[in-house]
């Protein structure tokens, strides 16, 4: 299936549990509450296995950028992973997925301002060249956590001042030279 930007993907097709492989583009993985941004995906990804074993839909998937999944109807994709003995790689994927809400967990939550920030841009430090020229340091962080727009800017002008970071106009970031652990 081809999924335009901006659309939301339902774990459910014809209320049936479904297995979405995302083959290209960008995804990202929604808190159901209130939209908070949990992870983007930019590789192939498998979505849909907890979401067809436990009945809590606490988050969404929203495309991006213009995507190519794979639907299959969860059942069938049971079936599959039993007949081709693949439930140990099913609970790596999970692991996986859990270790990554762990790290998130320690980026944002009970930190200082400070912290958060530093935290995300190293994270779209990481990020391809391509993709931080589309998402400004501003947006990337307001997406994922719950700090004032007012905060965010403050340290930005803060550790451009201080030759930690280079931002190219608009508040895109080209490069972390060298954040503190502190500031």
């Amino acid at each position: 299936m081809e999924v335009i930007p901006r659309k939301r993907i339902n774990w459910e097709y014809k209320e049936i549990p479904q297995f979405y492989v995302f083959k290209s583009g960008e995804l990202s993985v929604l808190r159901a509450t209130d939209g908070l941004v949990i992870t983007t995906v930019y590789d192939q990804n498998l979505f849909g296995i907890a979401e067809s074993i436990q009945p809590m839909r606490s988050h969404i998937l929203r495309a991006e950028t213009e995507c190519t999944m794979l639907r299959l109807d969860a059942s069938l994709g049971h079936e599959l992973i039993t007949e081709k003995g693949l439930w140990k790689d099913i609970a790596i994927i999970l692991a996986y997925y859990t270790t990554h809400l762990f790290y998130r967990d320690s980026v944002v939550v009970q930190q200082r301002t400070y912290s958060i920030i530093r935290g995300h841009l190293l994270e779209m430090n990481r990020l391809s060249t391509e993709l931080r020229s589309r998402v400004s340091i501003l947006d990337y962080i307001q997406e994922r956590t719950h700090l004032s727009r007012s905060s965010i800017l403050n340290v930005m002008f803060a550790l451009k001042s201080g030759g930690y970071i280079e931002i190219k106009r608009g508040g895109y970031l080209i490069e972390v030279i060298n954040l503190p652990e502190r500031f």
